[in-house]
């Protein structure tokens, strides 16, 4: 298949891909992956993604862009200086999305009222930028859809990153208008279960695909790699998964999700 592909979370600043980062990009390519958004999980994240991008600039132009944002786990972190040295990342050239910001609270590594503050001050950000936001959520859907309710008139627009939650959560954030972003969990056997039989209720124009590369490794890969790493170059594997639920053909997925990815993050 031909049809250009956009992986809208890869984590590229990665300790796994610092020794053959050219060559994962070059991988990406080969394999039809057009354009990649590189996540920011915390300030010092956030500027390694920038980096990345600006360091890929002359070489690849238009093919790598970053969000900026503190995931809920790095919440506890989060301060005003931090937040103003965030606000600035965000004005980057390179920078398309605030996030991945917003709640966990399966692990809680962070508190939840600092995940809360941290969720609220990003959805600010967000709304000051005009920017759309990337955003986490697991084990959080009420919270998370009520603090997004209220914010929502004063956003652009939204997608949930890597969504695994159930058909009522699903049709709550499609409520509100978001995007719903898949990753390789709807491949797994096991855990993907009860996200395939819900992925064709998922409009078409609503509908993003990633990796969440090195995470999240799609598990209908013939020949996974022996290090268990994902990377970009896989995200065609989530398509299809993605297409075997659904009525459309694969071709119609991918243009959709392309074309889906492009208008949501204006590249």
């Amino acid at each position: 298949m031909s049809q250009p592909l956009i992986d809208i979370g890869v984590n590229l600043s990665n300790n796994r891909f610092k020794a053959d980062l050219d060559q994962v990009i070059e991988r990406a390519l080969a394999c039809h992956i057009q354009q990649l958004v590189l996540t920011g999980t915390s300030v010092e994240e956030t500027q390694k993604v920038i980096a990345i991008c600006d360091s890929l600039k002359e070489k690849h132009p238009d093919t790598v862009f970053a969000t900026a944002g503190i995931h809920p786990h790095d919440a506890d972190a989060m301060n005003s200086e931090k937040l103003a040295l965030l606000s600035a990342l965000a004005d980057s050239d390179s920078v398309v999305a605030i996030g991945e910001t917003g709640l966990d609270f399966n692990r809680n590594y962070s508190s939840i009222a600092n995940q809360i503050t941290a969720f609220e001050a990003q959805l600010e950000l967000a709304s000051e930028k005009t920017l759309p936001l990337f955003m986490h959520e697991r084990d959080a859907a009420e919270k998370q859809i009520e603090i997004i309710t209220e914010y929502r008139d004063h956003l652009t627009q939204g997608v949930i990153h890597c969504f695994t939650g159930d058909k009522k959560t699903l049709f709550r954030y499609l409520d509100l208008d978001l995007y719903i972003g898949i990753t390789g969990w709807v491949c797994d056997p096991k855990r993907g279960e009860e996200l395939r039989q819900i992925i064709a209720d998922i409009p078409l124009d609503r509908l993003m695909i990633e990796t969440d590369a090195p995470y999240l490794i799609p598990k209908n890969m013939p020949q996974p790699p022996k290090n268990r790493r994902n990377e970009p170059a896989f995200l065609g594997y989530v398509l299809e998964e993605i297409q075997n639920q659904r009525r459309e053909t694969k071709e119609a997925v991918a243009n959709a999700t392309t074309a889906n990815a492009k208008q949501f993050f204006k590249i």
